[in-house]
């Protein structure tokens, strides 16, 4: 599907200035720039009606305006980036069909493909009320890994569960790998999720209302609450995992050596 083609669509940013693990990550510099203007701009170029960076704090602001960006102010008290999200749709005037991507503020490198792949899922699942994405696992140690997250999705490409744990369970074929190593089979449905996510514009308008689920409590997924609730969330696949993020002091690191690479 070509970009002319595509449905229209609003990139929302969310854009924290405080981070437990990496405070100030996003005005961090990466190849001269801070790491939310790459962000920003790799949101520019996946078509979108708009491209929003949502903050509460000055310093973001400021520096969002200083590349150009269009910047609105949210709340303070928001517990997650959906918040931040739900916020700007109400404010903006968006109408209950309109669709929303969040791309995080921290991911830098994150495949304009993967928007548009997430984006034309959601639109062609006219049941569904949002969309995310998913890849291949194909090592076994991933697999048993509780840091990269499952899905297993029903005959239409809809999440049935998203988990830490291993799923689905090849009874006979993990009972003789003790070690946990290896590749899984080629034809083995395991897919790990890839966090961005896509809504329909009533979803977000809904979503304070929806209440934290004893599933999201336990796996700490906040992916669970829509899916306790009922709400049908399609999952587009990636052909694979696209770059990492800023989660650490490391992870700019890492994307500073592979921008080095890159120019050299």
């Amino acid at each position: 599907m070509t970009m002319q083609s595509l449905p229209d669509f609003h990139i929302v940013i969310p854009a924290r200035y405080a981070s437990q693990r990496f405070p100030q990550k996003l005005m961090a510099d990466l190849g001269g720039k801070p790491v939310l203007q790459w962000v920003y701009e790799l949101a520019l170029k996946a078509g979108a009606q708009s491209v929003t960076v949502a903050t509460d704090h000055e310093v973001i602001e400021q520096a969002a305006l200083a590349f150009g960006a269009s910047v609105v102010m949210t709340r303070d008290d928001h517990e997650n980036g959906t918040e931040r999200l739900a916020e700007v749709a109400a404010k903006k005037g968006w109408k209950g069909d309109e669709i929303v991507v969040n791309v995080q503020g921290d991911e830098p490198f994150l495949p304009v493909n993967l928007i548009h792949s997430s984006v034309i899922a959601l639109n062609q699942d006219k049941e569904a009320e949002m969309a995310t994405v998913a890849c291949v696992i194909d090592q076994v140690e991933d697999f048993f890994n509780p840091n990269v997250v499952k899905v297993v999705c029903d005959e239409k490409q809809r999440a049935l569960y998203f988990s830490r744990a291993p799923m689905p369970w090849d009874r006979d074929g993990f009972a003789s790998n003790t070690e946990k190593t290896g590749f899984l089979p080629v034809d083995f449905p395991a897919l790990r999720h890839i966090g961005l996510y896509v809504y329909r514009a009533s979803l977000l308008a809904k979503y304070a209302d929806l209440p934290m689920s004893p599933l999201e409590r336990w796996e700490k997924l906040e992916q669970l609450r829509f899916l306790h609730q009922g709400i049908k969330v399609q999952v587009a696949l990636a052909d694979g995992l696209p770059t990492h993020g800023v989660d650490t002091p490391e992870d700019l690191e890492k994307l500073r050596y592979q921008l080095s690479l890159d120019v050299n």
